[in-house]
């Protein structure tokens, strides 16, 4: 047998288990199977807002300020969750709220994981001076407090949506960097990476066939906790009102909102406060889950 004939038949990508082991080991893991069909449910609610919400949530009634929910004294169906200071039914922002989470959630992680993924790879591919270089760039992110830094330039340039994405987005960067980083440094040497380079596969293909793909599971794994941060760094922004701003439909922001009732009336700072502790944990599990399932000592 030549010596070319292992490069031939070697993977091209994709040193693990088959798809349909991941996912069989995936619907057998009781902690993602039960995160994945909350935040699933929590989707489905934000998508279709429009249709469940019982009225508009921006939608102010002075006479019905505070009404209690159903299950309390003076509470009623009319208004299943109450209503908050504004007399705004709360049933509708919560379902509203679910969307700007996860808005937030998801477009920071997609803004920190290319910034980070490209990093890390760039970092654990060429090494050298480009690996020094960015190295330089992790460990200065690293010594910025998160929380500091977002609220300097969140009351600098103003608090809104966007601009709560792009902040978070590059300050959360820094977790998938360490892993890309990582992750290709360990698969640069592999055989089927220098097979690719004696068959004349050129280093972006290399990256974007032979890279990415094995380091794909790690990368789901990052993106299941950051974005389970970016929702709980979102609420505290908007509870210190430098987040999302009224009379938008955030959650921390309602949390805000309810302080002044804290002592008569609990139940408006517990039910926004309720609802960021069942996504992020829906989250958190499917994460946990995800991780346990893509571990190499649990792959046959």
């Amino acid at each position: 047998m030549s010596a070319v004939d292992p490069v031939i038949v070697a993977p091209p990508a994709g040193q693990g288990a088959p798809k349909s082991d991941a996912w069989r080991r995936l619907r057998r893991n009781p902690t993602f199977v039960l995160g994945a069909a909350v935040f699933i449910l929590i989707l489905l609610i934000a998508i279709f807002a429009p249709l469940l919400a019982p009225y508009d949530p921006y939608s102010q009634s002075m006479s019905n300020r505070v009404v209690p929910p159903v299950w309390m004294d003076r509470g009623s169906w009319e208004h299943v969750l109450g209503t908050d200071g504004l007399g705004r039914d709360y049933l509708s922002r919560i379902i509203y709220g679910a969307r700007i989470s996860l808005l937030i959630a998801v477009f920071t992680v997609i803004t920190s994981g290319l910034i980070g993924t490209t990093l890390g790879v760039l970092a654990g591919y060429f090494g050298g001076k480009i690996d020094l270089l960015i190295n330089f760039f992790i460990m200065t992110r690293l010594t910025l407090p998160v929380v500091m830094v977002a609220l300097a330039v969140v009351a600098l340039f103003g608090g809104s949506l966007t601009v709560v994405v792009l902040v978070l987005g590059f300050l959360l960067w820094d977790r998938f960097a360490v892993v890309t980083r990582s992750a290709t440094q360990q698969l640069r040497n592999q055989e089927y990476i220098q097979a690719s380079r004696s068959l004349g596969f050129t280093t972006r293909q290399i990256i974007f066939r032979d890279v990415l793909p094995n380091i794909f599971d790690r990368l789901a794994v990052i993106a299941t906790f950051e974005m389970a941060q970016a929702i709980l760094l979102e609420a505290a922004l908007s509870f210190l009102g430098l987040g999302v701003q009224p009379p938008t439909p955030s959650w921390g922001l309602m949390v805000a909102e309810g302080r002044q009732f804290l002592l008569f009336d609990p139940w408006l700072i517990m039910i926004p406060g309720a609802a960021i502790f069942v996504l992020v944990m829906a989250i958190n599990l499917a994460g946990d889950g995800l991780r346990d399932a893509m571990a190499p000592e649990n792959r046959n």
